[in-house]
């Protein structure tokens, strides 16, 4: 059983945010409690989203929690990106398994997402602005892919040193 106490956020150099998280097909107890550990998680961290290679579990799903989003749907099961938008928009991103390094990443400004909610329904809905960049965010996450990845080569390099001592955030086993 997933519980708060090994819920616990991974930062950069974990190996489990480059791996593409596994599918969910049953939606069970376990899954459950690791939505609710995740969105603890979260929320202590300040943060509006969360996907589940952040907490060292290498499976698709995803927690969010943003005021201007009205939907009843803050945790989503398998989400795929099915449509994103033309027009484009940048905005200064962060992410909590690279705490402190934020950068401008420009990201479609709407995406239509389908996905399973913790209760077991298929959804599909559009979001836009803020919401729609951390649907993106998150589901990167899923398929092993970090904000920074989508920076040019150049401006990766001069986090090195940053990102070096991140990677030392990480716990030893």
């Amino acid at each position: 059983m997933v519980n708060e106490m090994t819920c616990e956020l991974v930062y950069y150099g974990n190996a489990t945010l480059k791996k593409v998280a596994k599918e969910i097909i049953n939606i069970d107890d376990k899954i459950i409690e690791l939505s609710e550990s995740m969105f603890n998680v979260m929320h202590r961290a300040r943060g509006v989203g969360l996907a589940a290679p952040q907490v060292d579990i290498s499976r698709r799903l995803i927690v969010f929690d943003y005021e201007e989003y009205n939907g009843p749907v803050k945790a989503l099961i398998n989400p795929v990106i099915k449509e994103i938008s033309v027009s484009t928009i940048p905005y200064e991103e962060g992410c909590l398994s690279i705490p402190g390094i934020t950068r401008e990443v420009v990201r479609p400004s709407g995406v239509l997402v389908s996905g399973i909610t913790l209760d077991g329904r298929e959804i599909e809905f559009e979001a836009y602005g803020l919401t729609a960049r951390i649907l993106q965010h998150e589901i990167d996450h899923l398929n092993g892919v970090v904000f920074i990845d989508h920076l040019e080569e150049y401006l990766r390099k001069e986090l090195t040193s940053q990102l070096k001592k991140i990677k030392k955030l990480n716990k030893k086993e």
